[in-house]
């Protein structure tokens, strides 16, 4: 025991291993979350909690304000600004606030990023007027994450006897908040498959670490068994989610925590999420030499297909003609949804 918290060792259950980044030797505990699971939760990973709850705080304050006020932080990109998903009766799923690595093209020239990136960041970050402090917050957030990632790596390579994961001297990061709300429109006796507020995936980067919060256990990671088990919510734990690129440089031998939310509980579901990719310019392919059935692939290509390949999966008729168009999407929503 660890903390109060019961650290897995491998083989002994299906319950997702808790890593104490403060103990000397986990070895066993992090290859058993990235070889079985695709996840660990760790505690003592030195993401500030006065950071943690500031942006919670701030970002709270701004997903709480009228639906009219969240508008004007739309945007044309996906993973910009402000948005709400409904589902197909206009039910609010979910709301998110997503912030890019650089505020603008200009910044990320500026922060040293080839000039055949810069598109990415053709579309601002959005901002609230009223709240000029939350950028700062967040992106000392993403850097702080970015950091925890870092070090995960170098321990998840150390597990398997690799020496590193080449990030590269730029990695790539992202972030988004999603607020799940309180779900009132099935009853009690409804199988999870048939609530859910985010269709199972796997994220696309190389590692995700991730905070919740609320009153239920409505994040769900897929287990070695194929069965969905209920991530915990410890006190002071972030959880991290291998992500495809981690398999990809490993030939498929550690596998992408795939994951899902389910409706309940009386209170708002929030959980923030930063992505961290390799450098734009970094090529990713099996580190040991092995063959691997999936091409190899570069970084940058994958991160500039990947609005494409979103809206293809995920985007629904109004949001592809938004981002065609080039105009703020608004979601339409039922009249009886938790978001109006």
């Amino acid at each position: 025991m660890v903390g109060g918290v019961w650290v897995v060792r491998r083989g002994m259950s299906r319950t997702i291993p808790v890593v104490d980044l403060a103990e000397a030797s986990e070895v066993d505990a992090v290859r058993a979350g990235i070889e079985d699971f695709g996840a660990v939760q760790v505690l003592n990973h030195g993401v500030p909690d006065r950071l943690i709850s500031e942006f919670d705080a701030r970002v709270g304050r701004l997903l709480g304000q009228p639906r009219s006020a969240k508008a004007k932080l739309a945007s044309p990109h996906p993973y910009r600004g402000w948005r709400q998903w409904p589902d197909d009766f206009g039910r609010l799923e979910l709301e998110r606030f997503n912030v890019a690595q650089f505020d603008n093209a200009a910044d990320a020239r500026a922060a040293g990023l080839s000039d055949e990136y810069l598109g990415l960041f053709a579309h601002d970050n959005m901002w609230p007027e009223d709240d000029p402090r939350l950028r700062a917050v967040a992106m000392e957030y993403m850097a702080t994450a970015q950091g925890l990632a870092m070090r995960m790596l170098k321990l998840y390579a150390n597990a398997i006897g690799l020496d590193e994961f080449p990030m590269g001297t730029l990695p790539h990061t992202r972030l988004t908040v999603n607020d799940y709300p309180t779900w009132t429109y099935q009853g009690q006796e409804v199988d999870d498959a048939d609530k859910l507020l985010l269709l199972e995936h796997a994220d696309d980067s190389a590692v995700t670490i991730l905070a919740q919060s609320g009153d239920y256990e409505g994040l769900q990671l897929q287990g070695p068994d194929g069965a969905w088990i209920p991530v915990p919510i410890i006190p002071g734990a972030l959880q991290v989610f291998s992500g495809n690129m981690l398999t990809r440089w490993t030939g498929g031998r550690l596998r992408p925590g795939r994951h899902r939310v389910v409706a309940g509980g009386t209170v708002t579901r929030r959980s923030t999420a930063v992505f961290v990719y390799p450098s734009l310019d970094t090529v990713v392919e099996p580190l040991d030499g092995s063959d691997s059935p999936r091409e190899p692939v570069l970084v940058g290509d994958h991160v500039r297909d990947r609005v494409a390949s979103y809206l293809e999966e995920y985007g629904r008729p109004e949001q592809i003609a938004a981002w065609r168009d080039g105009t703020p999407y608004v979601a339409a929503l039922a009249e009886d949804s938790a978001g109006r």
